[in-house]
C-alpha cells in the first residue's frame, strides 16, 4: 500500500505553511501516521540550485532562467528528499502533508510563457516527476485562494517592508499577479479544490480556514486503524 500525498498550494502570503503545520497536527492527533514536508528543503544541499536561483544569482528576473532549467533545481530538491528521507515513510502508507510541491513548480514557470504553451509545459512537467522520477502524485491539492494585491501586501508584512529580503519572485509585482493568473488555470485543469481565503473582503480566521481543509481531507484518508500496519 502506498501512501497519501496533501498538498497546499497558493500564492506566498496565503498562508500555506501555518495552515499545512495546522492540518498535520490535528491529523497526527488523531492517529493518523503523518510527516510534514515543506518545498524546497532548505535545510538540504540539494536546494543549493534553488537558493542560488531564487536569491539571483543566475539573473535578478525570474524569467532569467528558462522554465525548464528553474523546474529542474526544484525537481532534483524533491526527488533527492524522496530517496533520502521521506519515500519510505510513503511507501509503507504514510501519510504527508506538503508546503508546496511540483504544483510550485506548475503555477510559477507557466508565468514564464505564453498562455498557449502552458499545457505543453504541464504535461512535460508531470511526465517528469510523476512518471519518469517516480515521485507520488498527490491525492488532494488543497489551493489557497488569495487575490495578488492582498498577498503582496502579507508578503511585505513578512519582511517588514525590507524589500531585500524577498526573493526574485516576490520581487517582481508583474510576476506576482501572471502567478494568480497561472494558479487559476492550473486549479481548473488539474482539479485543484480552491479555498478562498477571503470572505466579503476580508481575511478568514486561520481556524476558520483550518477547520475547512479538514473537512476537505478527511474523506481522501482512511480511518487510522488502515495505517497501522504499514507504518509500525
Amino acid at each position: 500500500m502506498s501512501g497519501r500525498l496533501i498538498v497546499l498550494e497558493g500564492l506566498d502570503g496565503s498562508g500555506k505553511a501555518t495552515q499545512a503545520s495546522r492540518l498535520s497536527d490535528a491529523l497526527r492527533a488523531l492517529g493518523y501516521p503523518v510527516r510534514a514536508l515543506s518545498f524546497p528543503d532548505y535545510g538540504s544541499d540539494s536546494s543549493a540550485l534553488v537558493r542560488m536561483y531564487l536569491r539571483g544569482d543566475f539573473g535578478t528576473e525570474a524569467g532569467a532562467v528558462s522554465p525548464w532549467a528553474a523546474s529542474l533545481f526544484f525537481t532534483v530538491d524533491r526527488c533527492a528528499g524522496m530517496l533520502r528521507d521521506w519515500g519510505s515513510f510513503y511507501a509503507k502508507g504514510g501519510i504527508l502533508i506538503a508546503d508546496r510541491y511540483t504544483t510550485s513548480n506548475a503555477v510559477h514557470q507557466c508565468c514564464k510563457l505564453p498562455q498557449s504553451e502552458w499545457d505543453d509545459y504541464l504535461g512535460w512537467l508531470f511526465e517528469l516527476e510523476y512518471r519518469r522520477l517516480g515521485l507520488p502524485k498527490p491525492d488532494l491539492v488543497l489551493y489557497l485562494r488569495l487575490p495578488p494585491d492582498e498577498a503582496e501586501r502579507l508578503v511585505g508584512s513578512r519582511y517588514h517592508g525590507d524589500e531585500g529580503k524577498k526573493d526574485i519572485h516576490e520581487r517582481d509585482e508583474s510576476y506576482l499577479r501572471t502567478a494568480r493568473t497561472a494558479a487559476e488555470y492550473c486549479a481548473e485543469k488539474c482539479g485543484w479544490t480552491a479555498v478562498d481565503c477571503l470572505r466579503d473582503g476580508s481575511l478568514r480566521p486561520i481556524d476558520d480556514i483550518h477547520a475547512e481543509l479538514m473537512r476537505l481531507t478527511l474523506p481522501v484518508l482512511g480511518t487510522p486503524e488502515d495505517y497501522t500496519e504499514f507504518c509500525s
